[in-house]
């Protein structure tokens, strides 16, 4: 019963794959002309025609993007110095309200970029660009600089607004949209060094404030409000819950330090709400562990104010963090399942706070019922 089933999966997996590839290899350009070299680009359904010309290291490209509507642009370029986006030259087709192509080239020199009409490091002739069904098709001779054939390559896809190019999204699809190209040899792939460093950064951030703020800040709590009710966990359930709550402090500042980082390398790109609430939880943290210096004792007439003000900021921390995580993850745009994970997680925390909220308070309840038969057994005594 399996076999048929697998055979049939097989040759329709088959026909997908050779399809996919014989809309890279075959496809029709209008002005008939045919490219010795295709690649479909690992992000954003793009694809790569060339010929290369060894004799005086020339290379006529073009650049493909399907699924393009009007008012959009579009963009590829080599990075000569390096990998990422800063120091692209680029080749640009900007599709106006009309389906008409504007191509130009584009000096990438910053994330603000608008990319402006620009010259390149190196010659370029032939630029031209069309929408054909969708698909929008740049096209340009370029001399490669100082005969080399391998470069890093960034490619995107965005929104025209006013007539100029807007800022593209920034999905996990646009964010992977770089990787390196070899017009000799035809090999090309993906990512590259500071991109991958980039996203390298990016995810050792979204795990240590996951972990911190995310996960040990409530556990820390957890682990004051429910083992102080037992009286032999006294002072255990003191030093366990410092020893969380600074344990989630420090790794908390190490992500918030890698967060300002990536902030200052990533200029044009901002993300204000999720950047206020980070520090935000810096400061109110901060805060809580000076706290712990001036924290009064137990029959001090100030300890009532200073439980006030340590519960407070302690609860508005943990809500502000499970808040910031979520922030962080849509922003990070991983796959579902880390998403789901914290969730999980949370979820986890949730139930099991529930359970020993009711514990403790039938605990407490039944403590204190105990105490006021025992203070009446004593008031009986003394008057008889």
């Amino acid at each position: 019963m399996g076999t048929p089933f697998h055979i049939t999966l097989f040759m329709i997996l088959s026909f997908l794959t050779i399809t996919y590839g014989q809309d890279c290899n075959t496809y029709t350009f209008t002005n008939n002309n045919v490219y010795s070299t295709c690649i479909s680009l690992p992000s954003l359904n793009s694809q790569l025609h060339w010929t290369y010309h060894p004799s005086n290291t020339t290379a006529d490209v073009a650049y493909r993007q399907p699924g393009v509507s009007n008012s959009q642009w579009v963009a590829w370029g080599l990075n000569v110095d390096g990998p990422g986006m800063v120091g692209t030259q680029a080749l640009v087709g900007l599709v106006s309200s009309n389906g008409s192509v504007q191509a130009y080239t584009s000096s990438v020199n910053g994330y603000g970029t608008g990319l402006q009409r620009s010259g390149l490091s190196f010659a370029v002739s032939g630029i031209r660009g069309e929408l054909v069904n969708g698909d929008v098709v740049v096209y340009a001779s370029l001399s490669l600089p100082s005969g080399r054939t391998s470069f890093a390559q960034v490619w995107q896809v965005g929104p025209v607004n006013d007539g100029a190019p807007a800022a593209h999204q920034m999905g996990s699809a646009n964010r992977n949209a770089l990787g390196r190209v070899d017009f000799a040899t035809g090999e090309s792939g993906a990512g590259g060094g500071v991109g991958g460093s980039l996203r390298r950064r990016r995810n050792t951030h979204g795990v240590l404030n996951a972990v911190s703020w995310g996960v040990m800040m409530p556990m820390g709590a957890m682990a004051a409000r429910y083992l102080k009710v037992f009286k032999g966990a006294n002072p255990a359930w003191f030093y366990i819950h410092v020893t969380c709550q600074a344990s989630a402090y420090i790794v908390g500042v190490a992500g918030w330090a890698t967060g300002i980082k990536l902030g200052s390398d990533s200029t044009g790109i901002k993300y204000n709400t999720h950047r206020n609430i980070g520090i935000a939880l810096f400061v109110l943290g901060t805060l809580q562990a000076f706290a712990l210096l001036l924290r009064p004792k137990p029959d001090h007439k100030y300890r009532f104010y200073w439980n006030i003000y340590h519960h407070s900021m302690g609860y508005t921390v943990i809500l502000l963090s499970i808040i910031n995580v979520f922030k962080g993850l849509d922003i990070l745009d991983p796959e579902k399942k880390w998403k789901k994970a914290y969730i999980g997680i949370l979820i986890s925390l949730a139930v099991n706070a529930f359970i020993w909220e009711a514990y403790t308070w039938i605990l407490v309840l039944k403590r204190k019922k105990e105490d006021t038969s025992a203070h009446l057994g004593v008031g009986f005594s003394q008057s008889a």
